[in-house]
């Protein structure tokens, strides 16, 4: 008997980010800085889709795809993502994940650059689960690279692009989901709630616990 083909059961959301980067500065901080010479408005507009939500659950990587633009005038005005990566929660160690993105696009000329970016999300003093969920520290590299050769590539700008309150609300109006049928769609959405509140918990719990451990010491 031959095996019939189901559809996967699929999530998207689309996600805007703003601030400023300074042109041939290497620190974030003082990237974001709107008012230093060099520096630049830039923005993403992204829609981020996972394409099989049980497969997506299953890999320590949580890759999804990154469809969009980049707004930035310093570069050349409205720019095409000619390819895009993000990463969910990826662990780099106990107690810290980081959500990554990747962005391949050209600036007005065609000169081929990459947006890379991340998120830290771990457990400081006070309640930072919104900041941490909600900043990138964001550098462009020059050419298109891949993981792995950021430290060799040349540096273009650095900076800080945050959600703001009114852009987050309108995020959560933009998850939708895909498959074979209401159930399966309805699913995917929960399954996509759960990986994200269960590695909040997991960074920020295992923080606490072992500070807590080390407090008994």
């Amino acid at each position: 008997m031959t095996a019939i083909a189901t559809e996967a059961a699929s999530v998207q959301f689309t996600e805007e980010m703003l601030g400023h980067v300074t042109f041939g500065e290497a620190d974030f901080n003082r990237g974001a800085a709107p008012d230093r010479p060099g520096a630049g408005f830039f923005k993403f507009h992204l829609t981020i889709v996972v394409d099989d939500i049980k497969r997506f659950g299953v890999d320590t990587m949580r890759r999804a795809g990154a469809f969009g633009w980049i707004d930035c005038d310093a570069l050349g005005g409205r720019m095409a993502v000619e390819r895009g990566v993000f990463n969910l929660f990826v662990d780099t160690e106990p107690g810290v994940k980081h959500m990554l993105y990747r962005l391949y696009f050209r600036d007005g000329v065609g000169h081929p650059l990459t947006m890379t970016g991340y998120k830290l999300v771990r457990d400081d003093a006070g309640f930072d689960v919104w900041r941490d969920t909600t900043t990138l520290f964001t550098r462009v590299l020059r050419g298109h690279v891949d993981p792995g050769e950021d430290e060799s590539a040349e540096l273009v700008a650095s900076g800080v692009l945050r959600i703001r309150v009114r852009d987050f609300a309108k995020q959560l109006t933009t998850f939708r989901a895909g498959g074979p049928g209401a159930f399966a769609k309805l699913g995917a959405l929960g399954r996509f709630g759960w990986i994200f509140l269960g590695q909040l918990a997991e960074a920020y719990l295992f923080s606490k616990g072992r500070r807590n451990g080390q407090g008994h010491g």
